[in-house]
């Protein structure tokens, strides 16, 4: 099992592409990872979110929000899927302050121990702060193309880009690739 001992995060909310959540799900475990899914609980010790296809429901009862510098640390990869969770997590009360999971994505970055998974319509959840790409080669959906240029990151026509701490994927039909990237990235570093 190449990532025994290792433990990823899959940050989650509704209307999520069940291929690539059901992809994940199996495929980590698989190779011996822990495996969390995390969220933003609103107060709620867990929730459930229905898949974006199919409608499959899915529980979540851990949170990213107050989670410890120490708790993040012991993560070694935060994968932000692809589909609409990035666009349900980047909601915030106040339009002038940076969303939750965006903030706890920042904090994730300004760790290069810890691998960054980003695929598809991820890339929404870094517009509050495009620092953490800029400058950065990254692939994306096709309808982010623009987006990630005026973020100022590097566009790498490519299905799955890697730059150090950084991993990226064009989109959700690319889950494999990018998860086999993930796999073979963190194997290296045992």
């Amino acid at each position: 099992m190449k990532l025994a001992g290792k433990k990823i995060a899959i940050l989650f909310e509704g209307d999520f592409y069940e291929n690539e959540i059901f992809y994940y799900k199996y495929r980590f475990p698989e190779e011996g990872a822990e495996l969390h899914f995390l969220t933003r609980l609103w107060g709620q010790e867990k929730l459930t979110f229905y898949g974006h296809e199919y409608k499959v429901p899915m529980e979540c009862s851990k949170s990213f929000e107050n989670m410890s510098d120490e708790e993040l640390r012991s993560y070694d990869a935060i994968i932000v899927p692809s589909g609409m969770v990035s666009d349900r997590l980047r909601y915030t009360d106040n339009v002038h302050t940076i969303p939750p999971a965006t903030a706890f994505l920042k904090r994730a970055f300004a760790e290069p121990n810890i691998i960054k998974g980003i695929l598809c319509h991820g890339l929404w959840l870094v517009a509050f702060d495009t620092d953490m790409v800029k400058g950065r080669s990254l692939v994306c959906h096709n309808n982010l193309y623009r987006d990630a240029l005026a973020y100022g990151a590097i566009y790498t026509d490519q299905d799955v880009v890697v730059d150090n701490d950084l991993v990226t994927g064009r989109s959700g039909g690319h889950a494999h690739l990018f998860a086999r990237k993930i796999i073979d990235i963190l194997a290296e570093k045992s």
